[in-house]
C-alpha cells in the first residue's frame, strides 16, 4: 500500500510539473488595444471577462530621481493625491470608495509615481469618474498634508532600528553617489521636515502631467465603451512641459576598487550585509538569461547561496542575490545576515559561492532546472487584471512590448551553457565590489578592513553620497 502511495505521489507530482512547463510554454499577453488621447496621456485596454473587476495602474513622470534637493518629495506628493480633490474631503473620498468596496493606492519610488485601483465593472463609471478627481484635480489639504508628513518623519526615525529597513538606501547612496539613482525616496529627516503644501503643489503641477504618462485598465468592460468614458475623463487633462530625465541618463561612476560602508548600529546583535556592484537597465537584452542564472545564484531557496549559507553552514536564515533594473542602469547585490560573531564567515561564505559561480560556471542538469523554474514562475506573475493592468504600464514605462511575454518560454530554452558562461563573465561581478555592513562597529571594523578601505557612518535618518 506505501508502495503504491509513492507511485501515486510521484505521478501526480511529475503530472503537475508537466502542467505548469505547459503553461508556460502556452502563455501569451492577451489581446489589448493602445491608443493616445491629444493631450499626450497613453492609454492601454484589456477585456478580461472572467470576474466582474476592473484594474487600473497609472504610471507618471514623478519618481524620487526628480526630487532635485527635496528629498522625499515625489513619496509625499504622490501620497497626497488621496487627501482629498476638488469635489471630496479626505473623509468623503475615503467614504465613498468604501461605500462600493473599491480600493486606490497611489505611490512614487525610484524613477516614477504611480496609482492603481480596483472596483466592480457596474461601478466603472462612478469610479472612473472618482479617479480623474484624483489625478487631475487634488484638493492637497494643508492640514492632511501635515499629518502625512509627520507620519513620514515618525517612520523615518522608526527605520533606525531595523537594518533591514536602511541597509538598501546606504546601498543605493553608496553604489550610485550623486547621481539621481541615489536619492532616497522616503528622504531623510533633514530633507522631509521643511516640505510645504506648496512643495506639492509645484511638483504635482510639473509632473503629473498627461503626456510622458500612461492608464492602462484591464477587466470586466466592453473595450468600445471604455474608450469612449475614458476619452471623455481625461480629456481635459492639460497637456504640460514634456518632463526631461536627463539626468538619469547621465553617466554612474563606476567603482575603482573594493569598498566598504560600515554603518554603526551600537546595540547590534547581528550584521546585515549586501556584497554588491553596478548592474543592468531593465532594458538589457540579456535580462531573461540573467534572470535564470541568479535563480541558481541566489534567486530560489534551493540556490547556491542560500544552501552554503543556510543549509550547510547554518550562519543565517536566508541568503539570496539580487538585479535592481531601472530604465538607464542598475545593481547586483548579495544579501543576508547573520549573529554578529559569525560576520566574516558569511562573508567569505558568500564571496566563496560568488567565486565558485565563475570558476566552475553551471552544469547541464542545474541549468534545465532553473529554466523550468523561471517559467514555471511566470504565468502566475500575469494572472489577474490588476497584473495584467501592472504590466501594460511597466510596457509603456520601460519600452518593451509584448514580445518580452510571448517569446518569453523560446527565450529561456534559448539559454545553451556556452551563453550561460557569458552571462557569468560578463554580468556577475567578481571584483570591484562593494560591502556594506550595519552592525556593531567595535566588533566588527577590524574584519571589515579585509574586504576594502572603511567608511564609517552612525545609522541615523540621514544618508549623502559616500
Amino acid at each position: 500500500m506505501k508502495q503504491l502511495f509513492n507511485i501515486l505521489f510521484l505521478t501526480t507530482v511529475l503530472a503537475m510539473s508537466a502542467t505548469t512547463v505547459l503553461q508556460a510554454q502556452n502563455f501569451k499577453l492577451p489581446a489589448y488595444q493602445k491608443f493616445t488621447l491629444k493631450n499626450g496621456l497613453t492609454v492601454y485596454l484589456m477585456e478580461q471577462k472572467e470576474v466582474p473587476m476592473i484594474s487600473v495602474s497609472a504610471i507618471f513622470p514623478a519618481g524620487a530621481i526628480f526630487d532635485g534637493e527635496k528629498a522625499g518629495l515625489a513619496s509625499l506628493t504622490a501620497a497626497a493625491l488621496q487627501h482629498g480633490t476638488a469635489s471630496y474631503s479626505k473623509q468623503e473620498l475615503d467614504q465613498q470608495i468604501d461605500f462600493i468596496g473599491a480600493s486606490i493606492n497611489s505611490y512614487a519610488n525610484k524613477e516614477y509615481a504611480g496609482l492603481s485601483s480596483s472596483f466592480a465593472s457596474k461601478d466603472m463609471e462612478k469610479m472612473l469618474a472618482i479617479l480623474n478627481e484624483v489625478l487631475t484635480a487634488p484638493r492637497f489639504d494643508t492640514a492632511e498634508f501635515a499629518k502625512e508628513k509627520k507620519r513620514a518623519l515618525i517612520r523615518l526615525e522608526q527605520q533606525k532600528e531595523s537594518p533591514r529597513s536602511v541597509i538598501g538606501s546606504y546601498f543605493d547612496k553608496f553604489l550610485y553617489g550623486e547621481h539621481v539613482y541615489g536619492n532616497i525616496v522616503s528622504g531623510t529627516p533633514a530633507s522631509v521636515q521643511p516640505l510645504s503644501v506648496a512643495d506639492i503643489r509645484a511638483f504635482y503641477a510639473s509632473h503629473y502631467i498627461p503626456n510622458g504618462s500612461a492608464i492602462a485598465i484591464a477587466g470586466d468592460f466592453d473595450a468600445k465603451q471604455m474608450k469612449a468614458l475614458v476619452t471623455k475623463a481625461f480629456a481635459g487633462w492639460k497637456k504640460g512641459p514634456a518632463v526631461s530625465d536627463a539626468n538619469a541618463k547621465s553617466a554612474i561612476a563606476k567603482p575603482s576598487g573594493n569598498r566598504v560602508l560600515l554603518v554603526n548600529k551600537n546595540d547590534a546583535r547581528e550584521t546585515t550585509f549586501y556584497i554588491g556592484a553596478p548592474g543592468i537597465s531593465r532594458n538589457n537584452p540579456d535580462y531573461i538569461a540573467i534572470d535564470v542564472i541568479n535563480t541558481l545564484l541566489g534567486g530560489r531557496f534551493t540556490s547556491m547561496l542560500n544552501d552554503e549559507l543556510r543549509v550547510n553552514s547554518g550562519l543565517t536564515y536566508g541568503a539570496r542575490s539580487s538585479f535592481s533594473t531601472l530604465k538607464y542602469g542598475g545593481g547586483f547585490a548579495i544579501s543576508t545576515f547573520t549573529a554578529t560573531e559569525n560576520t566574516e564567515a558569511a562573508i567569505d561564505k558568500s564571496l566563496e559561492v560568488l567565486n565558485r559561480l565563475h570558476a566552475q560556471g553551471v552544469t547541464e542538469e542545474s541549468l534545465t532546472s532553473a529554466k523550468n523554474y523561471v517559467k514555471g514562475q511566470f504565468p502566475p506573475d500575469f494572472e489577474t487584471s490588476r497584473q495584467l493592468a501592472s504590466l501594460m504600464t511597466q510596457m509603456f514605462w520601460y519600452g518593451f512590448n509584448e514580445s518580452f511575454i510571448n517569446n518569453f518560454q523560446a527565450n529561456v530554452d534559448g539559454l545553451t551553457l556556452e551563453k550561460a558562461r557569458q552571462i557569468i563573465q560578463t554580468y556577475f561581478p567578481k571584483d570591484k565590489l562593494q560591502f556594506i555592513l550595519v552592525g556593531k562597529s567595535e566588533e566588527i571594523k577590524k574584519l571589515a578592513e579585509k574586504y576594502g578601505p572603511v567608511t564609517e557612518v552612525q545609522i541615523t535618518g540621514e544618508k549623502k553620497a559616500f
